[in-house]
């Protein structure tokens, strides 16, 4: 092992070491500061005050983040079910080469291309009293459904989850693609040959093939869904009267705005447990279905 080691030239050793220290820099050291930090009071001059757990007894009693933890579940499961359910149709139904197959699905990924910022400013004009959504209702004689999405507590949130989802459906069923791509071929045949519905060639032979891919969608779309914030932010800030109020959003509100800065870690560190816990809840039942079958 040790003669091993000493045929590695030290340039590769050179080219480890800078993007490894990047790493522990950029990434490492902030996540475990803000660790440190949510246990302190701390509005960023000065040296913090070690206050042990009063930031996360206070976060139990603190309404609005209750209100912002209750969305931030609301949302991982819209967002993260809209939009696999929907990149996955699309992905099914763009799977087979026909003309004009490639635009559709460039089309379809296309609002990837934009920031989330943009997106939210895009969808924030459409949800106008004037904009397009009032206009096509009022079109189709529902303007009994027109309304002020944005401005009215009860549909702000679900307004703003809209078009999160319209921009992530392309990227899951680019996602799906891949791996419908290299799923076999000569299975699904053979099952429509022995009869099978569409439905159930897709649900018994195609579906069973695509677990990596599910791994992978479901770790990015809970981590994509916790981290939301640009597209909250462009769009209503949390408002109004915090209906539509992401933990992330704030969090942002608490160490940016108020100077909050141990209070804001103590959100993060909550963030960051539900994506701990939602990923290895799954990554172990889909090892135990693995493993059973």
């Amino acid at each position: 092992m040790t003669t091993t080691l000493r045929r590695v030239p030290p340039v590769v050793w050179v080219f480890l070491a800078v993007p490894a220290a990047v790493e522990l820099g950029m990434v490492f050291w902030p996540a475990l500061n803000s660790f440190y930090l949510s246990f302190t009071q701390w509005n960023g001059l000065g040296a913090a005050k070690p206050v042990g757990l009063d930031n996360f007894r206070a976060l139990g009693s603190d309404e609005i983040f209750l209100g912002a933890l209750k969305n931030n579940v609301l949302w991982a499961v819209g967002f993260g079910g809209l939009s696999v359910l929907t990149g996955l149709a699309l992905a099914v139904a763009l799977n087979r080469p026909r003309r004009g197959v490639g635009l559709y699905r460039s089309a379809i990924y296309l609002p990837m291309v934009f920031s989330l910022a943009v997106t939210g400013l895009f969808w924030r004009v459409q949800y106008q009293p004037d904009g397009t959504i009032n206009t096509v209702l009022g079109g189709l004689g529902l303007g009994g459904w027109e309304k002020q999405w944005l401005a009215d507590p009860d549909t702000a949130l679900w307004a703003v989850l809209v078009a999160a989802v319209w921009r992530q459906a392309g990227y899951v069923m680019v996602l799906y693609l891949a791996g419908l791509k290299s799923t076999d071929p000569s299975l699904d045949d053979a099952s429509a040959v022995d009869g099978a519905s569409p439905w159930q060639r897709f649900r018994f032979v195609t579906w069973p093939q695509l677990r990596g891919v599910n791994t992978v969608v479901f770790a990015v779309t809970v981590i994509d869904s916790l981290r939301t914030f640009d597209i909250v932010w462009a769009m209503t800030q949390g408002g109004p009267y915090h209906s539509s109020e992401l933990l992330s959003t704030y969090m942002f509100q608490q160490g940016f705005t108020f100077l909050n800065l141990g209070y804001a870690s103590a959100i993060a560190v909550v963030i960051f447990a539900m994506a701990l816990v939602f990923i290895i809840t799954y990554l172990v039942r889909a090892t135990k279905n693995e493993v059973e079958a």
